[in-house]
């Protein structure tokens, strides 16, 4: 074999070499890619709904005034769109059969992790579902962190759904044409405290 016979199987090889390592780093790149977007699509579907409810993590300023409005209240509690949970598992260490409703898989999955390393999996569950699929007659409380535009929607579900005497927290915004019984906190941290009154159906005779 000659120099120049050499020096092309020398670059042949390498070029094979090269070629298998881009191949590789291709495969790890594209899933990657892909894995990043399976994370991402729960966090970026609600952005694409009709209303979109972002998740924001309450603070500890929301949280203290929502176990305010929670005080001398008893019965099941559910959290609309309940997010990483923290909501849902400050509600069991007071004693509430607390659930939540969140659209977010990989939040679901973490709030069930929370609550169990927390050891709330007795008294806590947590449900991937629409918010507004979710039946709310099981639940005495009601906590939801909304946006403005679906507030209206919203009401009407809680009219529609909730038992008389329940106990509605809206969190951020006010429903729109109840009446709170009382306002806790200021700001963004306020919170409207609703008691639902059922209107009986008139009787026919």
């Amino acid at each position: 074999m000659n120099t120049l016979e050499g020096i092309e199987g020398f670059s042949h090889k390498k070029d094979v070499k090269l070629s298998s390592t881009g191949k590789i780093l291709i495969g790890v790149t594209g899933g990657v890619a892909v894995a990043l977007s399976i994370i991402s699509i729960p966090f970026i579907s609600p952005a694409l709904r009709k209303i979109c409810l972002p998740y924001v993590p309450a603070t500890t300023s929301q949280i203290e005034n929502i176990l305010i409005a929670l005080r001398g209240r008893q019965g099941k509690l559910i959290d609309l769109g309940s997010g990483d949970g923290r909501i849902v598992l400050e509600a069991a260490k007071n004693n509430f059969i607390s659930h939540g409703v969140e659209l977010n898989a990989w939040l679901v999955i973490y709030s069930k992790i929370d609550a169990f390393r927390k050891g709330y999996t007795n008294n806590t569950k947590f449900f991937r579902n629409d918010l507004w699929k979710f039946d709310l007659s099981p639940y005495e409380n009601v906590v939801i962190f909304g946006v403005e535009q679906m507030m209206s929607d919203l009401e009407r579900k809680i009219n529609d759904e909730c038992t008389d005497g329940s106990n509605v927290i809206a969190c951020r915004f006010p429903l729109p044409n109840i009446v709170p019984t009382k306002t806790i906190g200021s700001g963004i941290d306020t919170v409207w405290v609703y008691e639902i009154h059922r209107k009986e159906k008139p009787h026919t005779s």
